[in-house]
């Protein structure tokens, strides 16, 4: 009744999960405590941790959010930070499909019994190295990777629900065909999780909600979900027809499943992810006490999910963590996060104890360890690479600006980014024409700038120069530029939405086009962040009761990310690419001889 580890897609055997829903996958998970193998074995009267006794460690090698990062991420987004223990702290070079892979075999040697999952965000805002493709090199990469099982996550969804399914199932892309002539997409030799992820007229999961793994009598259930909130950050037509249902309802629902099917031994793939209080990838988050160093949405949902589940492997948030958060039953069981774009890997050692078929908590430990690249290239990795890289560099080092120095985006901290800057001025530049929308001023959210543009990148280009492959890296979604009406009333409110509801634990500020400016007070609490008295439009301060065209992509332009303000405007007109507008802003505002500068990032004063 379960699937072996590595099967062909047309050898694997499905293990039902009630109601006539197939499960697919496996992996393995519990929780961190303190106790040696050697001591929970002598106490259960086990002989070794081999495999061969009573007492099995069980390695659970995981990550989360790859976004197709095969190459190693440039700059400040292919850097972890490993804090000593005099509290000084170092920046390590890290990730690169290339290396994760060395590492993950590396890892497995020696291993009986090791398990590789995932927790969401494989693909979806990916380079273009694997977007160009829509990811079918990230797919073919994580094949490579013998990843066993991976939840879906929010990016899963970006072209919608059939290109997922062509994602798990293969065949070539409806429009764009198959990229290698003669050779067809396989698809992922992995299951995709997704059992809160339902149609909307069935009521059944678009996916396998789950995934049973065995091996020598050992056998570990696996649930995959994604964050109840995916439809708020997703395009509006990648989600149609979707509804996406509570984690904590979902997973134990399926937890009393797989007991029933007496598998023991759970471990959730949950794409929702908390915040540690350091970035440190090896900050104790355990300290003082279990949990006390992490906050954010996952602190909630682990205190809720059923004791049954023995770990939950997390993501998301692009954080670093291993600690763990006490079950209903007041019992401590391992959270887990391995940042993101491969960077790091979490490896847990899981007690499988074969007599109770479930896992020893007491007898878990995990850690979080750097894709440094300082070891050996997978030599099929770098074969991966080259065949998609000779494919796409007519397009990849198409020259398209130069910049001074590095211009970040994601890596910024701030709350007004340099790139975010750059990226709204280019987007009400080529939206102000009249006949091209007539904006007055560009709004861009900052989850959809997904790097930075980095002076000196790798490649043979040049210093300074930004290749259509580097910008497409920062905005890869190609979504189109909306122009609309929104009344002062609205666009005030659209501000406060940044700091209120639910972006107010986590603020989700604007990046502004010149000329807009207001003042953010982090003192205070909500709405009343937003200093209403300050927000101004070329120095003249916006009226409630007038009307102004606002340019935006087409996601904000749908209310995401809880903008519900920006998604009343009227008289819409639909315009080019926010990528096309990035690189026409660089062809027109830069050369190698006058280079762009890095904006000041000064429109909004924030008060801390």
């Amino acid at each position: 009744m379960a699937v072996n580890r590595r099967k062909s897609k047309a050898g694997r055997r499905i293990l039902a999960a009630g109601a006539g829903l197939a499960t697919v996958g496996a992996l393995v998970a519990a929780l961190p405590a303190g106790a040696s193998q050697g001591a929970a074995e002598a106490a259960a009267g086990g002989t070794n941790g081999k495999g061969w006794g009573r007492m099995v460690d069980v390695q659970l090698l995981s990550f989360n959010d790859l976004h197709g990062n095969l190459e190693p991420p440039a700059g400040s987004s292919g850097r972890v930070t490993h804090v000593h223990e005099d509290g000084t702290t170092t920046q390590i070079d890290a990730g690169g499909v290339e290396y994760l892979a060395t590492h993950l075999r590396k890892a497995r040697q020696g291993n009986r019994y090791s398990i590789t999952a995932a927790a969401g965000d494989m693909i979806g805002g990916s380079p273009l190295l694997s977007g160009l493709f829509h990811d079918e090199p990230t797919i073919e990469a994580l094949n490579k990777l013998d990843l066993d099982v991976t939840s879906v996550g929010n990016h899963e969804f970006d072209e919608g629900a059939v290109e997922l399914a062509r994602m798990q199932n293969g065949g070539c892309h409806p429009t764009a065909g198959c990229y290698v002539p003669g050779e067809k997409f396989q698809g992922a030799d992995f299951p995709y999780l997704a059992a809160n992820v339902t149609n909307e007229k069935t009521g059944k999961p678009i996916l396998d909600p789950t995934f049973v793994w065995e091996k020598g009598g050992v056998r570990i259930g696996f649930i995959g979900v994604t964050l109840e909130g995916t439809a708020n950050i997703v395009t509006a037509e990648g989600v149609k027809g979707l509804k996406f249902g509570d984690e904590v309802e979902t997973i134990n629902k399926y937890a009393k499943i797989l007991e029933r099917q007496g598998v023991k031994s759970i471990v959730a793939l949950i794409h929702e992810g908390g915040a540690p209080a350091s970035s440190a990838y090896n900050y104790d988050c355990d300290s003082p006490g279990p949990g006390d160093g992490i906050s954010g949405p996952i602190v909630e949902i682990a205190k809720n999910i059923s004791p049954q589940v023995d770990a939950l492997v997390t993501g998301h948030t692009h954080q670093a963590y291993a600690c763990t958060i006490k079950d209903p039953a007041g019992k401590p069981r391992l959270v887990t996060s391995a940042a993101s774009f491969g960077k790091l890997y979490t490896d847990t050692t899981l007690t499988y104890d074969r007599r109770t078929k479930d896992i020893v908590r007491t007898a878990v430990a995990s850690a979080n360890h750097v894709v440094t690249r300082d070891v050996a290239k997978a030599a099929d990795m770098t074969k991966l690479i080259e065949d998609w890289r000779t494919l796409s560099a007519p397009i990849a080092n198409r020259p398209q600006g130069w910049i001074a120095a590095d211009i970040n985006g994601r890596g910024s901290t701030a709350y007004e980014k340099p790139l975010g800057d750059l990226i709204a001025d280019a987007q009400l530049e080529g939206t102000a024409p009249a006949d091209k929308g007539g904006a007055q001023l560009a709004l861009m959210n900052p989850g959809g700038i997904r790097g930075d543009l980095v002076h000196k990148a790798s490649g043979s280009e040049g210093d300074g120069v930004v290749t259509y492959g580097e910008a497409f890296t920062v905005q890869p979604f190609t979504n189109m530029m909306n122009v609309v009406d929104l009344t002062g009333a609205n666009l005030i409110e659209a501000l406060k939405q940044q700091v209120s509801g639910r972006n107010e634990e986590s603020p989700k500020i604007l990046q502004i086009s010149e000329g807009l400016t207001y003042t953010l007070d982090m003192t205070k609490t909500g709405a009343d962040r937003v200093v209403e008295s300050t927000i101004r439009l070329n120095g003249e301060p916006i009226d409630p009761s007038k009307t102004y065209r606002v340019a935006m992509n087409e996601f904000l332009a749908g209310g995401g990310d809880g903008f519900a303000a920006l998604a009343t405007g009227t008289n819409k007109l639909v315009g080019a690419s926010d990528l096309d507008l990035l690189n026409a802003y660089l062809a027109a505002h830069s050369t190698a001889a006058t280079p762009l500068p890095v904006p000041a990032a000064d429109r909004i004063t924030v008060v801390q």
